[in-house]
């Protein structure tokens, strides 16, 4: 991103009356280092952590975390359906914009933030998420989700026998010499 969709970004989280975790990886802002506006801390530091890692599986999974600020990668949307969060969506390149629009159109778990990025729509669509009815019935259908994906990964489900055919099939024929 660049560093003024990173500030709109940040005004737009602090001005959503939020708790928020935010990483911010070194590499963030493309061809700069990700600098937040001091105002921006001092307003944000009762109810804000920032980090530049974390296990983004393991926190997901968290039962506090009410939503996810996601580009859409498939891991992250993976990851986000498998713990039953709700996402708001911002997709830049590669795959992001189709899982964007599965996640928001097709499966009823994502709210789209649009591309030119501004600090009104960003604190509307975090409030949405995290207090309104849309976010409340996103959260229900991440649920339901979630509650799919473990009974498919489970050794009777679809996704495991699946698997397990593939294996069978592809990774253990016998060799050809």
């Amino acid at each position: 991103m660049s560093p003024a969709q990173l500030v709109e970004f940040a005004w737009g989280l602090a001005n959503s009356g939020q708790t928020f975790l935010w990483v911010i990886r070194p590499d963030l802002v493309v061809g700069d280092t990700a600098i937040l506006p001091p105002e921006f801390s001092a307003t944000t530091r009762e109810r804000s952590l920032l980090a530049s890692w974390c296990p983004q599986e393991r926190v997901l999974s968290h039962p506090a975390v009410g939503g996810f600020l996601t580009h859409s990668g498939w891991n992250s949307t993976i990851e986000s359906i498998a713990a039953g969060v709700p996402m708001a969506c911002w997709p830049f390149f590669a795959d992001q914009q189709t899982n964007c629009r599965y996640s928001c159109e097709g499966w009823g778990v994502g709210m789209e933030i649009d591309g030119d990025v501004k600090r009104d729509e960003v604190e509307r669509q975090v409030r949405e998420l995290m207090e309104g009815e849309r976010g409340k019935e996103m959260k229900r259908k991440a649920m339901e989700w979630k509650e799919m994906a473990r009974e498919a990964t489970r050794p009777s489900g679809s996704s495991f026998s699946n698997l397990d055919e593939v294996i069978n099939k592809v990774l253990l024929l016998p060799r050809r010499d």
